[in-house]
């Protein structure tokens, strides 16, 4: 059967020729042939010169998610075994593979398809309609390939439940894939032990791309009294008082992340030392401030403020206001550690931003790092949506 041709427009493509994944529907001079949205089709520049294959999809504004450069190659399970088994190879290299991300969608050249190993778990995201066709094939490659270094997968969860499928025609989904199994799994990382909930928790569970610079806050919290904002299931908090943290509070605006998040502290038995309390952090950081509370460290890990271009100016005001508050509550010569994982609130802006906060409140910022996101959530340089997680760890100093 011949392929469906996607023929670009003159002058278009330029993120896909330098190195990117993505053809989107202006970029698109012609579709010649017959196709269902998710076929394979052949990409060819405007000259007929031949630019790869991927999958298509007119229902959304990326029409074609490319696969293969080459406009020979053949799609099928060999194919994508080579790119599982690539990812997992990677994987054993960067990181610490009890859990991690397994498969980071197109920076592991797999559109579209994310893939969370918690323990001998696996939660599974099928954003793109395209790999949605190939979803039980890749999570029986993954569970082959992972076999061959004697790790046994129990189960497998699809967290498919995210709006995004909504833009490619697909509604949000979640359920098991294979037999059902106990959905609450006992991780370890960094030395501190937590239960994910990869069933009824945020995303896909648990926030694994932060693990390294949960990591790099523990020499700073001995002894120290910290204040973890927007804790989630306690993770900031809980390598806080594994370092030896005298007093840690954590906030989060959910009583279900709350309630977790104790139990995780108890789990690691901390429960004397690390607290969790559920609070609007945008409520309580000026009612601490009133109340002439200090910390030596600071951690602020809040949700992405802006998922899109449009409300980037909101974004900037909130991250400038919690900053802004958090450096007041941080002791002079002590320690605050601020993100956004956001990725149109990009590094420039997001460390702009930052320094705005710390003239307003007339304090000099000392950088002790800056970190990205943990390596098995590769950053891919020509894709920009790659690169998502900015994380600063400053001294903050008054400014006299």
């Amino acid at each position: 059967m011949s392929l469906a041709v996607v023929t670009l427009k003159k002058g278009e493509g330029r993120l896909l020729k330098s190195g990117g994944m993505w053809i989107f529907d202006n970029e698109i001079a012609s579709v010649m042939g017959s196709f269902v949205n998710g076929d394979i089709v052949l990409v060819h520049d405007f000259d007929g010169y031949p630019l790869g294959r991927g999958f298509i999809n007119t229902n959304s504004k990326i029409v074609v998610r490319l696969l293969s450069r080459d406009e020979n190659t053949m799609i099928d399970e060999e194919f994508f075994e080579k790119r599982v088994w690539d990812a997992w190879e990677y994987r054993k290299k960067v990181t610490d593979t009890s859990s991690c991300r397994v498969i980071f969608g197109e920076a592991d050249f797999i559109p579209g398809f994310v893939v969370d190993k918690f323990s001998d778990v696996l939660v599974v995201q099928s954003l793109a309609l395209g790999i949605d066709r190939y979803k039980e094939m890749l999570v029986e490659l993954l569970k082959k390939v992972l076999a061959e270094d004697g790790i046994q997968i129990r189960g497998v969860y699809e967290r498919s439940d995210v709006k995004v499928r909504k833009q490619e025609g697909m509604e949000p989904y979640k359920g098991f894939i294979g037999e059902e199994f106990s959905t609450l799994v006992e991780i370890v990382e960094n030395g501190v032990k937590y239960q994910v909930d990869v069933k009824d928790g945020q995303k896909t569970g648990f926030f694994l791309d932060q693990k390294y610079n949960r990591l790099a806050i523990q020499k700073l919290c001995k002894n120290a009294r910290v204040l973890d904002c927007f804790t989630h299931t306690g993770s900031f908090a809980l390598n806080a008082g594994y370092a030896g943290a005298k007093e840690v509070t954590g906030v989060d605006a959910s009583q279900l992340a709350v309630d977790q998040a104790t139990a995780n502290a108890a789990l690691n038995g901390l429960s004397d030392t690390v607290k969790f309390i559920c609070e609007d952090v945008f409520d309580l950081l000026p009612a601490l401030e009133e109340k002439g509370e200090k910390y030596d460290v600071v951690i602020l890990d809040p949700p992405a403020f802006t998922k899109s271009r449009s409300s980037i100016k909101n974004a900037v005001k909130g991250y400038r206001e919690i900053n802004l508050r958090a450096m007041k509550l941080v002791k002079d010569g002590g320690f605050l550690a601020t993100c956004s994982c956001s990725h149109f609130m990009d590094y420039e802006l997001f460390t702009q931003t930052i320094g705005q906060a710390a003239k307003n409140v007339h304090k000099r910022l000392r950088q002790v790092e800056y970190r990205t996101q943990a390596p098995d959530h590769p950053i891919l340089w020509s894709a920009d949506e790659s690169y998502y997680l900015k994380f600063y760890i400053f001294q903050v100093c008054s400014d006299r």
